[in-house]
């Protein structure tokens, strides 16, 4: 692993230390799972775990970044990036590893980030434990207390830009809830916690290592603040716990492996000068690149031809003034056009019949392992059925529920239903409108992850922004985008602009 261009500061034990004093640290050790060495360091205090929900939708001076577990990116020639570039936070509880990960992810200013937390692999505690665990006695701060054979095998397979189950961890009832999360890959993994750097196997997962070193005071006090206001704990066994567990706990096993770090960053979220070196080495480090929207549009996009007939249902689609009735009639025309245009991209081979007359005509016939599946975007994408099964007959038909968390402003997958064995199908993926994109991309990557090949997904669309045509067709450029027509701007609440007269819910009744 490169370090970062040399500047002021102090190197200890092949890290970079950002001190504001300029002062080195010292080298430290972890018994249990690194090779063990002689250890110099002051004791520290310590808190225990810390839980934070992962990052909100980021917006910059350039753009929309979506956190939280995205399809994987592509490089500016259209080609998967081999691996998701991996940054792992460690350092005590409360130290500030979740403010410097949100800090990173706005200044990188990159479409697709994930921030994983190791406070969601706890153990699942048996009955006895969970009585020790209700009276403070149990350990949450030993390396035991985790599940490092889950956390390894899930971020291996994020790396790899594969979809995973992360389980969300209660620390009311200090248990795994019922419903875990799916995460998608993404260009870069924030991985966080008090023991990231406490395994072997883990820190071979990291391409760069940050410690976060923060003064034990202001660690308690947070802890104490977190621990009373947010999860309901008396002030006695958050400081019975801290006693007994946390402070031993941060000598043994996390204080030592600062020595084990790239960056060593004090004072948290609030070094920007840290944050900044990190940004400008992780861009050099992973080669990002970002959604050319300026450029003309991909090769994979067909939109339908502008004859006088094209153009006249959409004035009358488009128009305010156009009633309920008609807009359902020529809405529901220019689907069908849509799905037979989406048809003809579909493999054909030379098919010899006999007519009536006994005359051989040479036509074509679909060529195929299997069958055509059609797969909605719920709802809107539900009132593309109907043309599809107009002309294509017995089509199966799948569905997929994304709707937008209104509090992150995140696409979030709720409902799937695929047919069994769609794999070699060729799908023909419906959504009334794309704007940004995000919501048909999470699809795509569902898909994928049911094992559908990219270059057999049609994805069909009543209208498209030229910003959600750029975004799918740079994520997955062997994907083919057919629309009626392309519109040049989305509006503040992602609205295409000009766009259409009336919602298209007016279908779906």
């Amino acid at each position: 692993m490169n370090t970062l261009p040399a500047y002021s500061g102090a190197r200890i034990s092949g890290c970079w230390a950002l001190r504001a004093d300029g002062s080195g640290g010292g080298e430290g050790s972890l018994d249990r799972l690194l090779p063990s060495v002689s250890t110099s360091l002051s004791p520290r205090k310590r808190t225990t775990s810390q839980c934070k929900s992962e990052p909100p939708l980021l917006r910059t001076s350039k753009r929309t970044i979506y956190t939280a577990g995205r399809p994987p990116w592509y490089n500016e020639h259209g080609t998967q990036s081999k691996e998701a570039f991996v940054i792992g936070l460690c350092g005590g509880s409360a130290s500030g590893k979740t403010t410097v990960a949100r800090k990173i992810i706005e200044a990188l200013d990159v479409p697709w980030v994930v921030l994983l937390s190791m406070d969601s692999f706890y153990k699942v505690l048996t009955a006895e434990q969970q009585l020790l665990a209700a009276n403070n006695d149990y350990n949450f701060d030993h390396p035991d207390a985790f599940d490092f054979s889950l956390l390894v095998h899930t971020l291996r397979k994020l790396k790899q830009g594969k979809s995973v189950k992360i389980p969300v961890y209660d620390f009311t009832t200090h248990g795994r809830q019922k419903v875990w999360k799916t995460v998608y890959g993404a260009s870069v993994i924030i991985f966080e916690g008090i023991m990231s750097f406490a395994d072997k196997e883990l820190l071979k997962l990291l391409d760069m290592k940050i410690f976060v070193d923060t003064d034990s005071d202001i660690r308690l006090v947070r802890r104490l603040r977190r621990d009373i206001t947010e999860r309901g704990r008396d002030i006695d066994g958050v400081i019975k716990q801290y006693n007994k567990f946390v402070k031993p706990a941060f000598e043994q096993y996390i204080e030592p492996t600062m020595r084990l770090a790239d960056i060593v960053v004090p004072r948290g979220g609030g070094n920007m000068v840290a944050i900044d070196l990190i940004v400008q080495h992780v861009h050099s480090q992973a080669a990002l690149a970002s959604a050319h929207q300026a450029q003309p549009l991909p090769q994979t996009l067909s939109v339908l031809e502008s004859t006088p007939q094209v153009r006249g249902m959409h004035t009358i689609i488009r128009n305010k003034e156009t009633s309920r009735d008609e807009f359902i009639f020529y809405s529901k025309r220019l689907m069908r056009l849509l799905i037979e245009r989406a048809l003809s991209f579909l493999p054909s081979q030379v098919h010899i019949v006999q007519t009536p007359q006994g005359e051989d005509y040479e036509g074509r016939t679909f060529h195929g392992k299997r069958q055509i599946t059609g797969v909605s975007i719920l709802r809107a994408g539900e009132t593309m059925e109907p043309a599809l099964r107009a002309v294509c007959k017995d089509v199966r038909i799948g569905k997929i529920l994304i709707q937008t968390n209104q509090d992150t402003g995140e696409p979030e997958l709720h409902y799937l239903r695929l047919p069994k064995d769609i794999s070699e199908d060729h799908v023909i993926l419906m959504d009334c409108t794309v704007s940004t994109g995000a919501a048909a991309m999470m699809a795509i990557r569902v898909l994928l992850d049911h094992d559908v090949r990219e270059d057999k997904i049609l994805l069909v669309s009543l209208l498209m922004a030229e910003m959600g045509v750029h975004s799918v067709a740079y994520a997955f450029p062997q994907v083919k985008i057919i629309t009626t027509a392309v519109d040049k701007k989305v509006n503040d609440l992602f609205h295409i602009i000009p766009g259409i007269g009336q919602t298209l819910s007016a279908l779906l009744i």
